[in-house]
């Protein structure tokens, strides 16, 4: 009995993003699909993604804004807290010392009801210069405490300040959100509806060809991937001139047609219905 024939899958080509459009080409060329099809898909796909920016652009500046005072908040409050632990180690400070001078305080006693009990003149000098050192000691932590409650006062008024700056903060973040949330809330139903074709025109065409697009897009600055002939005879992108035979097979809508000068995939102007 003749062995059953398996059949043999095809493995796809793995896209490179440095490749050629040589390759979008021949994608366009083997593909099942119309290329006069496909290039109407690439153009409406196109114009929900203008469309779909016209939109963005009514947000302006605002996304960036609120990101700038989010994050200047953020950063205002990272600073208060840092303060804030500058002022807890000072505390401690003050507290290590006032139990440190507590100490002095017993051995300088200790060393005073010792003087009563003195015999000799060298004994005595040696318990006095203890008292001594002992008095510069406190001294020497009283002053460290009265510059540590000295910072403290600094650290308390560097973090009203930054509070007074927090309160404008969260004036002007309240309203730039509240801006952006009336823009966003009038124009959702029409960029959902925008995503949502673009989402099926995009799911219309091969992975070569949408990433052909989209890294195209990318690339030039005003994200114009698919152009129309500007003037009859140019490149609606860069506005270079178009040859002749190139211009006919854009007309045909039988072949993919890239412009030489920017690399925009140009195609005829749609018809439009009567």
């Amino acid at each position: 009995m003749a062995a059953t024939k398996k059949p043999v899958k095809k493995i796809g080509t793995p896209i490179d993003e440095r490749e050629t459009f040589v390759s979008l080409r021949k994608t366009f060329a083997d593909s099942e699909s119309n290329t006069e099809e496909k290039l109407k898909i690439l153009y409406d796909l196109q114009c929900a993604d203008n469309e779909i920016e016209k939109l963005v652009q009514l947000r302006g500046e605002l996304p960036a804004e609120v990101a700038a005072l989010e994050a200047e908040v953020d950063a205002c409050n990272a600073r208060i807290a840092s303060v804030e632990g500058i002022i807890a180690q000072y505390n401690q400070n003050i507290q290590a010392m006032n139990e440190d001078i507590v100490s002095l305080d017993g051995e300088i006693e200790k060393y005073r009801s010792q003087l009563e009990k003195i015999s000799n003149s060298r004994e005595f000098d040696s318990i006095n210069k203890e008292l001594e050192n002992l008095g510069i000691l406190r001294k020497i932590d009283e002053k460290k405490i009265g510059e540590s409650r000295d910072a403290i006062a600094e650290n308390k008024n560097i973090i009203e300040n930054v509070n007074q700056k927090l309160d404008v903060l969260a004036i002007d973040l309240e309203a730039k959100k509240e801006e952006l949330a009336v823009i966003v809330e009038s124009t959702a139903k029409e960029e959902k509806a925008l995503t949502k074709k673009r989402d099926d025109l995009a799911a219309q065409l091969d992975e070569r060809t949408l990433s052909a697009y989209n890294r195209i897009r990318a690339s030039v600055h005003n994200h114009l991937a698919v152009v129309t002939v500007f003037n009859g005879d140019s490149c609606g992108g860069c506005f270079n001139t178009v040859t002749p035979q190139r211009l006919i097979d854009i007309a045909s809508g039988k072949r993919l047609v890239i412009c030489e000068h920017c690399g925009r995939i140009i195609v005829a102007t749609p018809q439009k219905p009567e």
